[in-house]
């Protein structure tokens, strides 16, 4: 069964707004409600039955900005949380506590520690368990309190609300109010065809809903990560050296978890939630799916120690998330010799994952193959963190591991046209050749349309790996010599061998 938590907030003070040229209120706290005030009413009607009535600019955007940042920190309680929309726009919190209650002892004791909390932070808030999100937000607002029904009793909690409770507009509402069904016990009793033909599907729908009849999910402005732990602390952290020993507490789990499924994780996400009702997040990402509970933890410290001039501790932190939104299968590799067989990580990948969040991703690239017979095309740099495509490296021989930006023109002097050079002229030095091996001929790739255009690559190569009389070797290319495309020989140098 799947329950809901729907939390109703009270405003601080009596808000209006400004609609059509005439001042209405839009919120009142229990002080003005106890007046006589209500919502919908003139702010001059609202001033002849309170004199002292204290009146300030309603501000929506900002209500509602708050309201995603408190959605933001009720994740503490269940990653299926989002800021709840009713007539008037967004007034309060889904949240989605299926299979997390157990972690707070039962549903009423989420519920008492959720209520203690906002009420520490100066929030007056109503919130109600059950299965549905109709019935908790119907009874958050206008049920006796705060509760928690079993789904027996949602229906007969939910007759005695007003038909306002269903989160109809307004233009339905009063439909069904002028014909007597002023209840939701009333409109639960009605015929449906009859009721559907004059009043459309919206009285129907909202009237399923809250009874569990048709669904209704919790789309979560956070998406929910694969992998996710959790710790709450019993004091507040407010120093750097014991928020490093949770994160090493968190990844520990972490790596069980990752190894249960024999994935790696590739990007972490921390949320710290201070006692205020403030979150703070790091995230960091690795080159290669890994397990390695230290290496995770020292990614997340060093990114910690990176942004502790900008984290505000105030009274502490008290709860810690650690989400894995990215992972990878773990492939086969070596292990190391110790008795928990975990798998070896190298320096090199390590080390790229430091440097990488460090300086940014950017700027920590890896080299990967691509299926193209043109050299300048059979690599591609990219972020480390990408990951490599499923191409590997081909045997070639006697390749060079580095090429020039750009082949750079060079003048030849060679024994015959379609032989080896026997000196090179390259950046205004002379070479003189005491050894060569080619040619090895590469054609153009005819599918590409710059080929068809004598773009790059669109003519016949020739390589040749040439020595000098100084041991240097090169590879240098010839082109233009041989079929329809035949010109005056172009050479080029291309790269440098070992």
């Amino acid at each position: 069964m799947s329950n809901f938590n729907a939390v109703d907030f009270d405003a601080p003070l009596t808000l209006v707004i400004s609609t059509q040229g005439s001042f209405r209120l839009s919120a009142c706290n229990k002080a003005a409600a106890g007046e006589g005030l209500s919502i919908g009413q003139l702010v001059t009607d609202a001033r002849a039955l309170c004199p002292g009535l204290q009146v300030l600019e309603a501000t929506p955007e900002a209500d509602a900005r708050a309201l995603r940042q408190l959605a933001a920190w009720a994740t503490r309680y269940t990653p299926w949380v989002a800021p709840a929309t009713g007539v008037n726009g967004i007034d309060g919190i889904f949240l989605d506590i299926t299979g997390c209650a157990h972690l707070f002892g039962s549903e009423k004791e989420l519920l008492t520690d959720l209520l203690r909390r906002l009420k520490e932070f100066d929030i007056a808030a109503r919130a109600c368990v059950t299965g549905t999100l109709g019935a908790s937000w119907a009874l958050a607002r206008y049920g006796k309190g705060s509760s928690v029904l079993n789904r027996d009793a949602e229906a007969q909690a939910l007759a005695p609300l007003p038909i306002s409770a269903l989160r109809l507009s307004d233009q339905t509402a009063e439909g069904l109010l002028q014909v007597g069904l002023k209840r939701i016990g009333d409109l639960a009793a009605v015929a449906r065809a009859p009721l559907a033909s004059r009043f459309g599907p919206e009285a129907l729908m909202r009237l399923d809903q809250a009874l569990g009849k048709a669904s209704e999910p919790v789309m979560p402005q956070i998406l929910e990560a694969p992998l996710r732990v959790r710790n709450a602390f019993v004091d507040p952290l407010v120093q750097t050296d014991a928020m490093v020993l949770a994160i090493e507490k968190l990844c520990a789990e972490m790596e069980v978890l990752l190894l249960e499924r024999g994935r790696g994780a590739r990007a972490l996400k921390l949320t710290l939630f201070r006692v205020d009702g403030e979150t703070a997040t790091l995230e960091v990402g690795t080159a290669r799916g890994t397990t390695d509970a230290a290496h995770l933890a020292r990614l997340l410290a060093e990114r910690l120690d990176q942004l502790s001039s900008d984290l505000d501790i105030g009274f502490g932190y008290d709860a810690a998330i650690l989400d894995i939104p990215r992972t990878d299968a773990l492939a086969a590799s070596q292990v190391d010799l110790s008795a928990d067989q975990k798998p070896f990580s190298g320096d090199l990948s390590s080390f790229m994952d430091r440097a990488g969040n460090r300086f940014g991703w950017a700027r920590v690239q890896h080299v990967y193959p691509v299926q193209s017979h043109i050299p300048e095309r059979a690599v591609m740099a990219q972020a480390a963190h990408v990951g490599p495509p499923s191409l590997d490296w081909a045997e070639e021989a006697s390749r060079p591991a580095a090429l020039l930006p750009c082949a750079e023109p060079i003048e030849v002097l060679a024994e015959v046209p379609e032989g080896p050079p026997k000196t090179f002229r390259w950046r205004k030095v002379a070479y003189r050749v005491s050894r060569a091996e080619g040619p090895e001929r590469i054609a153009p790739e005819w599918w590409r349309a710059e080929s068809a255009s004598n773009g790059v690559g669109a003519r016949t190569r020739d390589y040749f790996r040439v020595e000098d009389d100084g041991g240097r070797r090169f590879w240098i290319y010839r082109e233009g010599l041989y079929g329809r495309e035949a010109t005056t020989p172009r050479w080029y140098m291309h790269g440098f061998l070992d």
